[in-house]
């Protein structure tokens, strides 16, 4: 029969491993829960500035919409004024052939 090379290990040296490897999972374990928290808690603040973004945005948007309508309001506005504006153009016009006409007539009654 052979002798083994290698001692045993007594039953007290067995569980001091067996406790260090318990610990050091346990520590793997921390640190991975602990990155895990920090993920969660950073996309838990990145949500929050989103929110914050998405409220400044509507706010915007609300700002816009209002500027459009006024625009739109200035525009139609502006539409009547160009239409008044042609009319009167067209009517000084017609003004002003009138006078040329009258002012001929009273040359020709003048001689």
């Amino acid at each position: 029969m052979e002798k083994d090379v290698a001692p045993k290990m007594t039953s007290a040296e067995s569980q001091a491993r067996f406790g260090q490897s318990v610990k050091g999972l346990l520590t793997e374990k921390v640190n991975t829960c602990s990155v895990d928290v920090i993920a969660l808690t950073k996309q838990v603040l990145k949500g929050s500035r989103s929110s914050e973004l998405l409220g400044q945005a509507a706010r915007n948007m609300v700002m816009q919409e209002d500027s459009i309508l006024h625009s739109e309001d200035s525009l139609r506005k502006m539409a009547i004024i160009t239409t008044h504006l042609q009319y009167q153009q067209e009517a000084i016009q017609k003004n002003v052939r009138h006078s040329s006409n009258l002012k001929d007539q009273l040359n020709h009654l003048l001689k």
